[in-house]
């Protein structure tokens, strides 16, 4: 499944489609792609392609544009912004992944520690 997942990813849209799908002139389109919103992909034939993430990168260009009244400018700050959150988001997870693996290796080690002694001794921290 995750390889037709994979080439549904890769397959493109034509600027003809997406423009009737999302009842827009195709100018509107390159419009975006022109000021930065949009980065659709070239066919050999320098085809203008949209993924499946493009087209909903074009989903949030619209509700900002059309239900909220947000101009170019601040269409581009918000998807500036949304794509570092959603990196800052990955990074998090990756550092609380690193954090886990410690807390499991410190625990590991707190297992060899004798539980007889007269004063519990906590994990050693090495600096």
């Amino acid at each position: 499944m995750a390889v037709k997942a994979r080439k549904r990813a890769k397959a493109g849209y034509m600027i003809s489609a997406v423009a009737e799908l999302y009842k827009l002139h195709p100018q509107t389109l390159r419009l975006y792609e022109r000021v930065g919103l949009l980065k659709p992909s070239r066919s050999q034939g320098n085809t203008r392609l949209y993924t499946d993430s493009d087209l909903e990168r074009l989903d949030v260009i619209l509700t900002l544009a059309r239900d909220m009244g947000v101009n170019l400018a601040g269409i581009e700050i918000i998807l500036n912004m949304r794509d570092k959150m959603i990196e800052m988001e990955r990074q998090m997870g990756e550092f609380a992944q690193v954090v886990q693996q410690e807390l499991s290796r410190l625990a590991a080690t707190q297992e060899n520690v004798p539980k007889h002694a007269i004063v519990k001794a906590g994990p050693r921290i090495l600096r």
